[in-house]
């Protein structure tokens, strides 16, 4: 698989790590938006959102319950953001599951500000 996150995981292709376990690795963006920008991906190839399904869907839980964890690590001390990116309209370019989380500062309002 040509994927450069499960070149990541590998250890392939070097990043900062926040956070790894058996069934995710967090590392820091390379290009951060925010002071805390940090990229938890599982480490079974799940292409997007939407092949997330019943076999899979509890690597995704194992994930959201980490990421509180996750944030703090990264720096994220007075609340963040959770932004993940589903098919090229939305912006995806890596094409494995993510979850970009930003915080460390008041971040902007966006198009979800409810």
């Amino acid at each position: 698989m040509d994927c450069i996150f499960c070149k990541i995981i590998a250890g392939d292709i070097p990043s900062a790590k926040v956070y790894e376990d058996d069934t995710m690795y967090a590392f820091r963006d390379i290009n951060p938006e925010a002071p805390c920008h940090v990229l938890v991906i599982p480490k079974k190839h799940i292409a997007s959102m939407d092949e997330i399904n019943a076999e899979n869907s509890g690597i995704v839980a194992k994930i959201y319950e980490k990421i509180p964890e996750i944030a703090r690590l990264g720096g994220a001390e007075n609340g963040y953001r959770v932004i993940a990116n589903c098919g090229p309209d939305a912006g995806q370019t890596v094409f494995h599951l993510h979850f970009h989380i930003l915080g460390g500062k008041t971040l902007p309002v966006h198009l979800c500000n409810e």
